[in-house]
Parts: C-alpha cells; structure tokens; sequence
C-alpha cells in the first residue's frame, strides 16, 4: 500500500488543527441551513460531524470544500485561510455516488487518480494497491453499474483515497455497506489516523461514532449543540446510568425514587437516573428482591446525549 506505514469557543483551543471554522452561515431562498458554526479539526485525529438528517452536515460540508460558499464566516485550511489550491491535500466521500457507470471499475479509478494529479503509472500502481487492500481485485474488469451498492461504495472510498490526502472528508462513509466491509474501512481509517492523516466523519450513525472519534461536532436544525473531545461530554453528562444483571422480577425498580426510565435490553436492565439519585440506593433496593449478577455505573451513550442535546434544542 503506497505510504500506508462544547461550552467554549473551538477556536481558543492551542492544540494544531488542520481545519478551522469560525461562524459560518449559509441560507437558501431565505430558509437557514447552517448558523453561525464553529468548530475546529485538531490535526491527525477522526472527528465526528454529527446530527440528525437536515440538521446541515452536508451543506457545512460543501462550504468547508469550496463547493458551495458560505454566505459570512471564515475557513481556515491547514493553518491557513482556506485557498483551493489546499483541496489538492484533500479528499472528499460524499454521501451521493457520482460514479461513471458504463465506465470498467480499474479504470474509473485510473480516470480519478488522473484527475487528481497523479500520472499515469502513480494512477495504476495505486490502483491495483486500493482494490487489493479493499478485496476488489476481481471486480477490476466489471462495469460500475455491474456493482452492489456495498461495492460502488467501496469503489468512491478508494478514488477518495488515491492521491494520499492530508485530510479526507467521509459524508455517510459506511452506508450501504454490511458489517464486513463495514469493519474493513473502520480498519482503514484507523490506519489512516496512525500515518498522522486526519479524518472528517460525517454520520448521524452514533455507535460508529464512539469506536471511531475522539472529538465531535453536534449541529441540529444548522446550530452547534455540542462540540469539544467526546470523552470530556461525555463526563459532563455525567454517570446516571445503570447496567445490571438480574435475576427475578425487576420491574419494581421503576418506581423507586430517582429512577428516570428502565428498560430490559435483552440481557441486561439498563436504569437511567435523575441528577441527584444515589446509584447505591438502588443497588441497595435491588439486593433485596432480586439476585443481582452484575451492577455497573455508566456514563451516557452518544446516543443517549444526542437525544437529550437535541430534543433540548426542539423543546
């Protein structure tokens, strides 16, 4: 493989980042898209642009690559104000395929590479690289439109690739794909971040967010909600959340004080708390009716803070 070896302002932080947005704004035909959004990309990490469909994720997207422009605010590419000549240092998944169909899988790839300033052996010897790296070596002679979903999916994040960008931008990366080819480009991106790479992942998938990223944008309805490392949000939310392991009737616990919601998930009982409840109080009142196997005390999922974040932002 070639080269394969928040509540405060994002722009105060010190840590290097490799982009910077500082308050853009973009609006259609007078409805709001995107408002007054800032967040800031730390170099050689796998950042999460996160929120629900519409919330502007792709619009904010398009501006930060100059295909579409921000009616005000600032972007500042790799230390710089943002140039296009930077976008040769970039590559770019978009969520929608944009591949020639009648065109041979090896040589749309060949095509890309070409366009993006490879020549013609560095296009071919990458190539046969990324389609063996992604197990596509046998689909090389079939026509785009021969291909899954899953496959042409596969075939963009190669062309995404290609040319060895600094930055990638991954728009819905891992749709269509199933969890095989899922786990493949997971393993990808991560090689990717330990070669110093950094990597904009835009999803409104959250568990692919905690295995992957170590800081996040939240945005809904074209606002910021939350940004900042997702280990310190998540600390903020706090510890109110319970995984116990029963046995005998549980149902009782969601009466007792304290307790917000408790669910069966199947193997365990998961026990969401108010702010003030004791954790102990229930472990406590749980020993007494039933055989507890395992207790633990949990801070929130992502994707229960997205839906606290969001539904408080919808209120």
């Amino acid at each position: 493989m070639t080269n394969m070896s928040s509540a405060q302002p994002a722009l105060a932080r010190s840590a290097p980042a490799a982009l910077e947005v500082c308050d853009i704004c973009k609006a259609f035909n007078g409805a709001v898209a995107v408002k007054d959004l800032s967040f800031a990309v730390p170099a050689g990490s796998i950042y999460g642009l996160l929120g629900p469909n519409g919330a502007g994720k792709t619009t904010t997207i398009r501006m930060l690559l100059d295909i579409i422009l921000p009616d005000s605010g600032t972007v500042n590419l790799f230390g710089e104000p943002f140039k296009r000549q930077a976008l040769l240092r970039v590559g770019y998944l978009p969520e929608e395929r944009g591949l020639y169909k009648k065109m041979k899988v090896g040589e749309i790839l060949i095509f890309l590479g070409l366009l993006r300033g490879l020549n013609r052996g560095q296009a071919r010897q990458r190539t046969a690289e990324w389609m063996e790296r992604l197990e596509m070596s046998d689909w090389e002679t079939k026509k785009v439109e021969e291909l899954s979903k899953g496959m042409q999916q596969k075939v963009q994040f190669a062309a995404t690739l290609l040319h060895d960008p600094d930055l990638v931008v991954l728009d819905e990366p891992f749709a269509g794909l199933d969890p095989v080819n899922t786990a493949m480009l997971k393993d990808v991106m991560l090689e990717l971040k330990r070669r110093g790479k950094t990597i904009i992942f835009s999803t409104h998938r959250m568990e692919q967010v905690e295995r992957l990223c170590e800081s996040i944008c939240l945005v809904n309805r074209g606002e910021r909600v939350l940004e900042g490392n997702l280990r310190e949000i998540r600390r903020r939310f706090g510890r109110n959340t319970i995984l116990a392991e029963v046995e005998g009737d549980w149902q009782f616990v969601r009466d007792l004080t304290g307790v917000r919601e408790a669910q069966d998930t199947g193997n365990q009982v998961e026990i969401k708390l108010f702010p003030s409840a004791d954790p102990q109080q229930i472990l406590s009142a749980l020993m007494v009716r039933v055989r507890v196997n395992r207790f633990e005390v949990t801070e929130p999922s992502l994707e229960e803070i997205f839906i606290r974040s969001v539904g408080k932002v919808e209120a």
